[in-house]
């Protein structure tokens, strides 16, 4: 006997056809006064391999110790160490005071890199106050590569110490053709008072 929903068959014989989705949680790390947040291939159940042509990184109210501070991060290549990579990026922003004082839309000059090493920014200055928090999301193409360099994009906003909206865009690449498995996640300074952050792989894309 079938399972038919809307004129389409999702059950035959006991065979279920429903596709059980695209985007497969790997691993949530909750931050609490932490420096770094880390997700390092076969280390805690991480996969960060060729089992997923596209990764997703998500940050959930990331909360800073220090104020007006910066989420920023950093891969190895496989079997590298001191997340270092090379990156070339871009980043533009768009802002609104509460106060309506300050709005616009700006290239970020101090958040890209050419060819660069230094941990690469993600968003403008974080406000530290108890009610504010910092979302945003992260992909990553294909870093199990071995032929192409590793394009990354995301959007990411936050409270600025203002008080105000800061939501930043960037894109770039890893300049590197050597498969990627290990990222780094930390504030320009100070720790990560709490904040959740997921790791997902995309199948099928």
């Amino acid at each position: 006997m079938a399972i038919i929903s809307n004129s389409t068959t999702i059950a035959d014989a006991g065979a279920f056809s429903v596709s059980l989705g695209s985007k497969v949680l790997l691993k949530t790390i909750t931050a609490s006064n932490d420096a770094t947040v880390s997700f390092l291939d076969g280390t805690s159940g991480v996969v960060l391999d060729n089992t997923y042509p596209v990764y997703k990184f998500e940050f959930i109210n990331v909360h800073p110790v220090t104020n007006n501070v910066t989420l920023q991060f950093q891969c190895n290549a496989a079997g590298g160490s001191g997340f270092n990579e090379t990156i070339t990026s871009t980043s533009f922003r768009a802002y609104h005071t509460e106060s309506d004082a300050h709005t616009g839309i700006e290239y970020q000059t101090g958040a890209d890199q050419a060819n660069g090493t230094s941990y690469q920014n993600l968003h403008g200055g974080n406000s530290n106050d108890n009610d504010s928090g910092a979302c945003g999301d992260l992909f990553i193409f294909n870093p199990s590569s071995t032929t192409f360099v590793k394009n990354f994009m995301g959007i990411y906003s936050c409270t600025e110490q203002n008080p105000g909206v800061d939501t930043a865009f960037i894109g770039g690449y890893v300049n590197t053709t050597s498969a990627i498995d290990e990222f780094s996640f930390k504030f320009s300074s100070g720790n990560i008072d709490s904040g959740t952050f997921k790791l997902y792989g995309i199948k099928d894309s």
